[in-house]
């Protein structure tokens, strides 16, 4: 079973409530009804009805009705999630005008949902920006404990079986933090092995903290971030099997890793890789996708306290299906 189909099914064995905000969109309405009819988790549509099953009928969709509806302009709840919106966000200057004003946008909506725990995750991105899909998640339903920075972390599937855990990688940050401090940065490796747990299914992440240097090698103050963030991330999770700082070679290939660095134990058997910045990560990956033919799965939001994905506007009706699957897995482990 390759792992797109284990995380499918990992889904499956505990169906999760997920939102999509973005329900009257034809990808995301198709997916839905994917969703359902393979059992992949309970579905929250928001949207106007009459739209929803409208487009359900010209696309030929069979399962809508399986799905939970949410109005948002004829919302019995609204008022209660705009007075909880207010109170969250008062220090901020909130009104309750501009809360009742809030929660008819699905985004927010779908968040305040979240908050009150009448769902386990969200989706959106096939309509809405990345930074439109962030604002709310981190307004109302903001970070996890301990964890101060978001980032996104993607499943790298390579042809090469010997790298990684038989040819998967789990790397971040690709997506959100642009420059991390050490501190961030040490966050983004714990959270990046949390994915490669809950979305991978990773028995034992090894994680490698990459730089152009190995143990040394060169200096320089951004080797100098990766080494104090290889110490704090130590600090956050003892049990995490994490070292560095690593070149790519010597964290992945064990003949380099015995000539570079002979005393680690995370040196040529690493499968979760960290980048020291987002220019790095996200280049790299999209050269190892585009030349060496990998599958890149993600990004995969990181960091928030309940699980809120964000898709790419050109994405597919597969790409929003196996999100859904990978949102519930995460919705699963937050609740351990």
């Amino acid at each position: 079973m390759d792992l797109l189909n284990q995380i499918v099914a990992r889904a499956k064995t505990s169906k999760q409530r997920i939102v999509l905000p973005e329900a009257t969109e034809e990808r995301t309405l198709t997916a839905a009804d994917k969703a359902l009819a393979d059992g992949l988790a309970d579905i929250i549509l928001i949207g106007n009805p009459t739209e929803i099953h409208a487009l359900a009928n010209k696309l030929g969709l069979k399962n809508i009705d399986k799905a939970t509806i949410i109005d948002p302009e004829n919302n019995p709840k609204s008022e209660e999630y705009a007075e909880k919106l207010a109170e969250l966000r008062k220090k901020k200057g909130m009104t309750i005008e501009q809360a009742r004003g809030l929660v008819k946008n699905p985004l927010y909506l779908g968040c305040m949902i979240i908050k009150t725990d009448g769902a386990d995750g969200q989706i959106s991105g096939a309509l809405s920006t990345t930074g439109d899909t962030l604002r709310p998640a981190l307004q109302i339903i903001k970070c996890a404990p301990g964890i101060t920075c978001v980032s996104g972390g993607l499943l790298l599937i390579s042809k090469q079986k010997q790298y990684g855990e038989n040819g998967v990688l789990v790397i971040g940050d690709v997506a959100v933090t642009p420059v991390p401090d050490a501190n961030q940065l040490a966050q983004i490796a714990v959270c990046t092995a949390q994915t490669a747990k809950s979305i991978a299914g990773f028995a034992d992440p090894r994680v490698a903290m990459l730089s152009f240097s190995t143990k040394g090698s060169a200096s320089h103050e951004v080797v100098d971030k990766v080494v104090e963030a290889t110490k704090l991330a130590h600090e956050m999770d003892p049990e995490l099997k994490l070292d560095g700082e690593l070149q790519a070679d010597a964290a992945m290939v064990p003949s380099v890793a015995k000539t570079k660095a002979p005393d680690s134990d995370i040196a040529g058997k690493a499968n979760v890789l960290v980048f020291p910045c987002l220019e790095v990560g996200n280049i790299s990956y999209k050269m190892v996708q585009r030349l060496g033919d990998a599958i890149a799965i993600g990004p995969i939001l990181q960091g928030i306290a309940r699980p809120v994905n964000d898709l790419s506007r050109g994405c597919s009706v597969d790409d929003i299906y196996y999100m859904i699957a990978i949102t519930a897995c995460q919705a699963m482990d937050a609740k351990k």
